[in-house]
């Protein structure tokens, strides 16, 4: 049995975060969505092909030729022409049944192993909006249809974008779609026609990341799965533990910090003194969270910094960022409404009461810089300080 993994998008809606790494690259409790996903076909495949395109050298450098035994190869889509030509582009490769998944969303062990019970199968999750869906059209077990964000109810059904199929689809001659792209939920609804195309329900998780906040939702899932403490680094005298902690080797939590779990720190770190870590908190490797910081339900990424008296929460910060003393990241809307942010100038509602800045990598900010919820700052932008960050910093 093979796998494909569709990992070549610019993912532009993840943006600042995705211009300088792949959207598969971006990390969820301390490990990539790709690796996430790898983690859960061992057992259940031989091979593994990706299809990379955007930073797709990236994706190789991290997973290489080979990932937990299982053999990984590459295809290259040159033009973003759609998740269909992606397809395609594999046909070559593959001998059978396969299995088709998108490279930025985090799937589940159980649902795979489900989808292959069937020659062809389609995994869904029941949702609360359908509206912003590829929604399943059914009829008892089976598809008849994926209609992409439908205008009136069908189904609360969404296509998960993980398929079970096999290489008789490729009979299927494409079209185009208005968006000049060749898509493979036209694959399924012309392979439906004459064929049963089955559909599971999705039993413990699916993860579309979407969007920047996406990451989050995903985050704290899998950190409140920490069933025991991990402490491989160094932990001083007068340091308060609540609740499950990991910790990487290397890593030193000075006297006086408080971490109250579930929490996850990297290698390498240096925690303290007198920092006071809160539940969801994600540091990356090499970093540094200095005197008085408080950090709360936040992603950081390796390398960065976050010296001393700042406070971050609801909030992903990129690789090798410093944030300067004093700088505050507000989450909370004075009039408690859901936070917004800015997605290709659309303004979005993130779902979320708390949400705060979304930082990419090489950002340097000023002493005293405060950041208004939902706000992003562009990769390599700064700050002067005592700055206020009321727009977003593109350029």
């Amino acid at each position: 049995m093979q796998a494909i993994i569709l990992a070549a998008g610019l993912g532009t809606r993840t943006y600042p975060l995705t211009l300088t790494r792949p959207k598969p690259l971006l990390k969820v409790a301390n490990k990539t969505i790709i690796e996430h996903n790898l983690e859960q076909l061992k057992g259940l495949v031989e091979e593994v092909i990706i299809v990379i395109g955007y930073k797709g050298e990236m994706i190789k450098k991290l997973i290489g030729k080979s990932f937990n035994k299982l053999k990984i190869t590459y295809v290259l889509q040159k033009q973003q022409l759609g998740s269909g030509h992606a397809l395609e582009l594999c046909k070559n490769k593959l001998k059978d049944s396969f299995i088709v998944m998108n490279g930025d969303d985090i799937f589940c062990k159980e649902d795979i192993e489900r989808c292959l019970k069937h020659k062809y199968c389609i995994l869904a999750k029941k949702v609360e909006n359908p509206y912003i869906f590829g929604i399943l059209k059914v009829k008892g077990k089976y598809v008849l249809e994926i209609i992409e964000k439908p205008k009136k109810y069908l189904s609360a059904l969404a296509n998960t974008g993980l398929y079970r199929l096999d290489k008789d689809i490729f009979n299927i001659k494409l079209k185009k779609t208005a968006r000049q792209e060749y898509e493979i939920t036209d694959y399924i609804n012309e392979l439906a026609k004459e064929n049963n195309v089955s559909f599971i329900k999705a039993k413990e998780y699916w993860f579309p990341v979407s969007y920047p906040w996406s990451l989050l939702n995903a985050n704290e899932f899998f950190i409140n799965k920490i069933n025991k403490n991990e402490i491989k680094g160094k932990v001083e005298s007068n340091v308060i533990i609540k609740d499950k902690i990991i910790v990487g080797k290397g890593t030193t939590i000075k006297s006086g910090s408080c971490i109250e779990g579930p929490v996850i720190i990297g290698e390498n770190c240096e925690i303290g003194p007198n920092s006071y870590l809160r539940k969801g908190a994600t540091i990356g490797n090499n970093c540094k969270i200095g005197n008085a910081c408080e950090i709360k339900n936040s992603i950081l990424m390796d390398n960065t910094k976050v010296p001393h008296l700042s406070y971050v929460a609801d909030s992903i910060i990129g690789e090798n960022c410093n944030l300067g003393a004093g700088t505050i990241i507000a989450n909370l809307r004075h009039d408690k409404e859901n936070v917004k942010s800015k997605v290709k100038n659309e303004l979005i509602d993130t779902g979320r009461r708390k949400f705060g800045a979304v930082i990419g990598d090489n950002v340097h900010t000023g002493i005293n810089t405060s950041i208004y919820p939902g706000r992003k700052l562009w990769p390599g932008m700064n700050t002067v300080p005592g700055e206020v960050v009321r727009k977003d910093i593109t350029e």
